[in-house]
């Protein structure tokens, strides 16, 4: 087939934010959730937001533009719709709405559960903090064509003139991303890549028929260690997509690492583009006795997902490297606009220093652009606004007194006591019953917190006033856990706006944003600080809050910390320093800390590490050094505890199983992780060489749902067949901050009638 008459790609982005500069999409959908506004408004708040997308792109100057990146919940979600693949438990679940002629009652449903029906599994994205909806596939799923949502949005930009390409989430990195049906635990989706590749034939033409010309299939899943026989699988895919006579186009973004396998077999395969992430240190080496000269190199030379100003220069060398490779080059961003805020222009209150080295997605439209002109019509071509010599300064000046401190560090810093020695002690210390009840940390945040927060941060309220509120919050959250007999308490976090901002607001090194919003699942927003600088501690944090919920109950009190490969993973950080670097800085910081709250006599130190495996290294040769210094930095931060003090860690919505043993080897006395979704399935695989205390999740916070007390009896009890009882305990799978208290206190009473009753079963 031919496609003479096609556009070039040229200066494009992978995909554009989508949840509002104002986190519009978030109001509309909690509003309808609610029932304070109506899907009329829903709608019209999603078309507002698409056309904001194309305006934004179009007037930066991009000669492609993509479409269906915008989602009222998760793109993985709407390809599921797209090719029928919905679980039967849903088949029953109704409504009056639709979403793209799709009932949005159970659209919704999946995402987030019903009274009786428990939404789909959630997970992060390849090595990001955004959360996706896990497909469930299995040998009997049935897949059909309903290309309604690309179709439309497709026409949106067709009737404003805009040269606009269709994304989707490619068929293996669909398979990949999937989970097999409880009804068949051992199933591999990926033995359906033939059946899929066959809908995407039908898909290819539906578009072609629509009039659009190059479709891109988003397959990250490609830049991970592929076999042979995985190697064959996607050659014969792309060759069975390719051979479609009546077809799109079709561009292939892989990014986030090197599509090393995967780069010859699309080739091979006949696709007319290939997408690869400069920013992962991607070059032309990888072609290595493949022809350039047949395809697009779609080359992402601007960073999306970190927000530092692109040098310029550098990047128009390394696409030069490309084309006297001999390939045609594209410019775009190295992934999806998603993972930044929209614009720069709207921080007024960061440093100008700091901002002059900043760049978030309406900045990097520019920069693709700038790019790509340069590599075509040279620099003289580009607005002077973007000056490629223009020195890049990433970080503060260094901090001599911590250069010193980490430069003495031994081996034993990072030691504690033998596990046997520190539960003797602890055990002594605590008296808790077996199966202890705790929560995660975090308790509803309120209107009225947030409203003083928002107040103190005005002016308008006095600091005295402020820990008033804070304190008064702080009693109600002790007095509810005691009445609802939880055995380790926490004091609820209510000062805390988010779990790594809170801290990066109070540390020398990080800077926050006042409307740096990105996605992180749904209508959940959170805004990344921007770690510029050396990081140290020159204050106490917690310790204030902390000490007064502990002066009010006679139980436990558990203190929280976020960990420092969390506070990475969820920042924006300097790229002038090796990142192990600075994870022994943050971790330092957390030393201080807790040996403050120790001091102050608090019995249980919680250090949160959700974000362990997601920051892995998505290619196997690099992941045993990042495990080394990130189980490090961990071990750095807790590793001056007494015996007798307990420390706890957290880790939720990532695939767990593949790192058991650098969690092992983390060294805490109690690990919770997430678990109630997938019906403990993480437990099966723990064996005995998992020799710590765990509590997996026996509630799922991300759905409104209140389960009841026989089924999360039921989970305890699958708990209970892969860990000792000695070493349980009970929690939810994650904080409750998004949560309101009716569900709340509801759930909570479930969980811990449902410990009290499995106890009595292990008595008798």
């Amino acid at each position: 087939m031919t496609h003479s008459n096609n556009p070039p790609i040229g200066a494009t982005v992978l995909g554009y934010p989508r949840i509002g500069r104002h986190r519009e999409l978030k109001k509309a959908l909690e509003a309808y959730w609610a029932g304070r506004g109506s899907f009329a408004q829903l709608e019209a708040t999603g078309t507002a937001l698409r056309a904001d997308a194309l305006a934004q792109m179009t007037a930066a100057g991009l000669d492609s533009v993509p479409v269906n990146t915008f989602s009222y919940y998760d793109h993985v979600l709407d390809t599921m719709v797209m090719l029928g693949a919905i679980p039967p438990r849903f088949s029953e679940v109704r409504g009056v709405d639709s979403v793209y002629g799709f009932d949005a009652y159970r659209y919704f449903a999946m995402a987030r559960g019903t009274a009786g029906v428990a939404p789909l599994e959630m997970t992060k994205w390849f090595d990001t903090n955004y959360h996706y909806l896990v497909p469930e596939i299995g040998p009997e799923t049935t897949f059909t064509v309903d290309p309604a949502k690309p179709l439309t949005e497709f026409a949106e930009a067709a009737a404003l003139g805009v040269n606009a390409r269709v994304v989707l989430v490619g068929p293996v990195t669909f398979l990949a991303l999937a989970k097999p049906p409880s009804e068949h635990p051992d199933f591999d989706p990926s033995q359906r890549l033939q059946d899929l590749t066959e809908t995407y034939v039908e898909l290819l033409e539906a578009l072609h028929a629509a009039g659009v010309e190059w479709v891109q299939l988003d397959e990250p899943a490609l830049v991970k260690d592929l076999s042979a026989d995985d190697v064959t699988a996607v050659q014969r895919c792309y060759s069975r997509l390719t051979e479609v006579s009546a077809r799109p186009r079709i561009f292939v973004a892989t990014y986030f690492a090197a599509p090393v396998e995967a780069f010859p077999a699309l080739v091979g395969a006949g696709v007319e583009a290939i997408g690869v992430d400069l920013t992962a240190g991607v070059t032309p080496s990888i072609a290595l006795g493949v022809d350039l000269s047949q395809i697009v190199a779609v080359l992402g030379a601007v960073d999306g997902r970190n927000v530092w100003r692109a040098d310029l220069a550098r990047a128009e060398g390394q696409v030069r490297a490309w084309q006297e490779a001999g390939a045609q080059v594209a410019v775009s961003s190295s992934c999806s606009l998603l993972h930044v805020p929209y614009d720069l222009d709207d921080e007024t209150a960061l440093d100008p220093a700091l901002v002059s080295q900043l760049s978030f997605a309406d900045q990097k439209l520019h920069e693709v652009v700038a790019v790509y002109r340069a590599v075509v019509d040279g620099w003289e071509s580009v607005a002077p606004t973007r000056d490629p010599s223009r020195p890049i300064r990433r970080s503060s000046e260094p901090n001599r007194e911590l250069r010193h401190r980490l430069a003495s560090l031994t081996d034993a810093d990072r030691q504690r006591t033998p596990r046997a020695l520190r539960s003797e002690a602890q055990a002594a210390r605590l008296e808790l019953p077996l199966m202890p009840t705790t929560t995660i940390g975090s308790f509803p945040q309120t209107a009225e917190l947030r409203r003083a927060r928002a107040e103190r941060r005005a002016g308008r309220m006095s600091e005295q006033d402020y820990a008033e509120a804070m304190r008064n919050e702080i009693t109600q959250v002790i007095t509810l856990q005691e009445h609802l007999g939880l055995d380790v308490l926490v004091h609820g976090e209510p000062e805390r706006n988010d779990m790594v901002q809170y801290f990066a607001e109070q540390l020398p090194g990080f800077a926050a944003t006042t409307a740096g919003w990105v996605q992180s699942y749904g209508s959940r927003c959170v805004r990344p600080p921007i770690l510029f600088g050396d990081v140290v501690r020159d204050q106490a944090l917690t310790v204030e809050w902390t000490a007064y919920a502990a002066s009010i109950t006679d139980k436990p009190v558990k203190a929280m910390l976020t960990g420092p490969v969390t506070m990475l993973a969820w920042s924006y950080v300097r790229d002038d320093q090796p990142l192990a670097d600075t994870a022994d800085q943050i971790a330092l910081a957390l030393r201080d800390e807790i040996a403050d709250l120790a001091q102050i006599g608090v019995p249980i130190i919680q250090v949160d590490e959700p974000a362990l495996r997601e920051a892995m290294p998505l290619r196997r040769a690099d992941q045993a050094i990042y495990l080394t210094w990130a189980v490090g930095a961990f071990r750095l931060a807790t590793g001056g505890v007494a015996d007798n003090i307990q420390v706890h860690t957290h880790l939720c919505y990532s695939e767990f199983g593949e790192i058991l043993p650098a969690i092992d080897r983390m060294d805490a006395d109690v690990t919770s992780i997430e678990a109630a979704r997938s019906r403990m399935e993480l437990l099966a695989s723990i064996g005995t060489e998992f020799q710590g205390a765990l509590g997996p999740g026996v509630y799922d916070i991300h759905s409104p749902r209140v389960p009841e007390v026989a089924e999360m009896a039921e989970l305890l009890r699958l708990a209970a067949q892969s860990v000792p009882t000695q070493r349980l305990w009970v929690n939810p799978d994650c904080g409750l901050k998004t949560r309101g208290y009716s569900e709340v206190v509801r759930s909570l009473a479930h969980m811990v009638e449902a410990a009290a009753v499995v106890r009595a079963e292990l008595a008798s």
